[in-house]
């Protein structure tokens, strides 16, 4: 195990630890245990407001260099994440490299557990990408700083759902925003990534009669979804040439490029992925130009973690449902905020944040 604290002190020698420390991550964990085979980096990012809470992504990354970068990014915008929706919750993410579904045993999460619990609760964990309800029970079994945990046990089970309201709250104040109406009856929604989060978000889309086009490179999963909800599938990249009003990435980040951006037919783009701009100030300015509406992802994604949020205090789904709902507010809010001051709305969102970050520090 190698822990990083005094990362400013260390960055003087090191280039990868000089970007943490431009970053502003108070402290990073290096975990690796030869027996189970684990290798995990949990990053915390900022506790100004709370604990820090984020989930933990199992990946197979090309080289531990680029899990470190990715659970360094996801960490700072889980901070965001919680101050921007009001919780009482620092930043923190982590990461573990391997194949989920070959490589990931009950040793191999009982291990990561036991340095879960190591940071004596100032990193509390969740599930993520590669990780499910059960894989937090193994946790549990090792410390008690863990959300996400099956409905039997007490817990919120899978956030998944309450993510895609969100998503789907931040899209309709999106629209209310754009054309004067959050009705979506009629519009057109290019849903790209139909996972857990993205099936649910067909789900309410579809309810309200908007006509829903369907992308994933699973194509049995992409019939699966398409004969229960009606959706039009769309294979490829075709995507980003198609007539649509809504955009709505749901997997991968950075589908938000100089590419897309060429070829993209859109007014809004709105949806569950994290980190949709590939650099967050020139697409955040393009789109921008472009007339586009940008709904921050950090924002209206943030569902998930409102209702893991909940099992600390007892959990109770109608509070984290009635609390993600308040996401069309505040989203709103970052709309006007970014048009008044000629900004672009990942700005606005981000001044909110540290703004509420910088009041609690005071």
């Amino acid at each position: 195990m190698i822990e990083v604290k005094n990362l400013q002190q260390a960055a003087e020698k090191n280039p990868v630890l000089r970007k943490m420390s431009e970053m502003g991550h108070e402290q990073v964990l290096f975990c690796q245990d030869n027996e189970t085979g684990l290798k995990a980096i949990i990053a915390i990012h900022n506790t100004v407001l709370g604990p820090a809470l984020g989930g933990t992504r199992m990946w197979k990354y090309d080289n531990e260099l680029d899990a470190l970068k990715d659970v360094l990014r996801l960490s700072r915008g889980m901070t965001y994440k919680a101050a921007v929706t009001g919780l009482a919750l620092g930043g923190g993410k982590a990461v573990i490299v391997g194949d989920a579904s070959t490589e990931k045993t009950e040793a191999l999460m009982r291990k990561f557990g036991e340095y879960v619990d190591s940071l004596g609760g100032k990193y509390i964990t969740a599930e993520d990408v590669g990780m499910s309800t059960k894989d937090m029970m193994y946790v549990k079994m090792e410390t008690d700083h863990v959300t996400g945990i099956p409905v039997e046990m007490g817990g919120s089970g899978d956030p998944s759902s309450v993510t895609a309201y969100g998503v789907y709250m931040g899209m309709k104040a999106s629209a209310k925003f754009k054309w004067g109406s959050d009705d979506l009856n009629g519009k057109r929604v290019v849903v790209q990534g139909i996972g857990h989060v993205g099936e649910n978000l067909v789900k309410h889309l579809t309810e309200e009669g908007a006509t829903v086009i369907i992308n994933d490179i699973n194509e049995a999963r992409l019939q699966e979804v398409s004969e229960m909800y009606g959706a039009e599938i769309m294979m490829g990249d075709a995507i980003y040439d198609t007539e649509m009003d809504i955009y709505a990435p749901c997997a991968l980040g950075a589908t938000v490029n100089d590419d897309t951006l060429s070829r993209l037919k859109c007014s809004i783009i709105a949806g569950a992925a994290n980190n949709q701009l590939e650099d967050e100030k020139v697409h955040g300015e393009a789109v921008k130009s472009k007339g586009m509406v940008y709904a921050p992802d950090f924002l209206i994604n943030a569902g998930g973690l409102i209702n893991v949020y909940s099992e600390l205090h007892g959990y109770d789904r109608e509070q984290a449902l009635e609390r993600t709902r308040k996401i069309y507010d505040t989203t709103l809010e970052i709309l006007v905020k970014a048009e008044q001051e000629d900004i672009t709305t990942h700005e606005a969102a981000l001044i909110m944040a540290e703004h509420r970050i910088a009041n609690a520090q005071a």
